[in-house]
């Protein structure tokens, strides 16, 4: 599974880390957060990765049943209980993989030390690159005294996007977002946008229809991701949970810069058929936004990706 790397907002300093981690951090920066819709899962902590990293260029209905939900985070007005501090090496290299330190804080700088677990996890770390051509889900290690860790591998130079999602004990669910600048020449290509709503993935086909013919800013649609086997063009009867649910899903608006009000995180909604993943969300704005749905098919991990138009 490829790996992949994080952020940059602010700078404080944090030499009482670099002296507890064998690594060397020169570089620190701070993020604010933003308080989202508070969730409630239970499960362990993990430090791996549980997505394939993609660098591809592309690749709703009645309201089932759920405890889930879906949140975007564009209004400004929500309030910021934490922030996170990042500290990443001295100089960042493509495809090599480096550790990267989070800090997470109260506003008063104190470290925040207990965390809920929620889809089955204490952190959701979700890279992108500034172009959307780059995507990764990790979840860091947690160290103690609000600090994770986690080693990601940039497959490229270019500007990248962390969103980082906790929720600090008996808190609201907390969104940080940062990023870093991987150096090195860029490749002036521009990003394709492919309108094409079908992909197969190794011996899985994927097709994303909605419950909208036209989605509409402002207004709730669902997501129908419908999974096939590609050789014998069946549903599938082996679909599996991932973090706790039957999928998972992130969107990003395209834009530049990239920014929290930009960031999408869904979650499946239950009772839908056994070869189907469904997804409520809302687009707060119009434009072009990319999905990422993620499938645990008996142990395998699928990872596709779709462009949408929204007006």
């Amino acid at each position: 599974m490829n790996r992949f790397l994080i952020t940059t907002f602010a700078i404080p300093s944090l030499f009482g880390l670099l002296q507890s981690c064998s690594v060397n951090f020169p570089s620190k920066d701070t993020a604010h957060t933003e308080q989202t819709h508070q969730m409630n899962h239970n499960s362990a902590d993990s430090s791996h990765s549980d997505s394939m990293m993609s660098n591809t260029s592309s690749h709703a209905a009645n309201h089932s049943e759920s405890s889930t939900h879906s949140h975007s985070n564009q209004t400004s007005d929500t309030l910021s209980l934490t922030k996170a501090q990042l500290t990443k090496p001295a100089e960042i290299i493509v495809n090599q993989p480096q550790t990267f330190l989070i800090d997470i804080q109260d506003q008063a700088g104190k470290s925040i030390t207990k965390f809920d677990t929620f889809q089955e996890k204490l952190m959701h770390l979700i890279v992108v690159s500034d172009d959307l051509e780059v995507f990764n889900h990790l979840h860091p290690k947690y160290e103690g005294d609000g600090l994770f860790k986690v080693e990601i591998t940039f497959p490229k130079p270019g500007n990248y996007t962390l969103v980082s999602d906790y929720k600090p004990f008996e808190e609201s669910e907390q969104i940080s977002v940062l990023n870093a600048q991987v150096p090195g020449v860029k490749l002036t290509s521009s990003v394709k946008i492919d309108e094409n709503m079908s992909q197969i993935l190794e011996d899985t086909q994927v097709t994303l229809t909605s419950s909208q013919p036209v989605l509409q800013s402002g207004q709730e649609v669902t997501l129908k991701f419908n999974l096939k086997d590609a050789k014998t063009n069946q549903p599938i009867n082996d679909l599996k949970p991932y973090l706790g649910e039957q999928g998972h899903l992130v969107i990003f608006k395209q834009s530049n810069p990239l920014s929290k009000a930009d960031y999408i995180h869904a979650h499946a909604l239950k009772n839908t058929p056994s070869d189907e993943v469904h997804f409520m969300t809302k687009f707060p704005k119009p434009g072009t936004y990319k999905v990422w749905g993620q499938f645990n098919r008996d142990g395998k991990m699928i990872t596709t990706n779709f462009w949408l138009k929204v007006s």
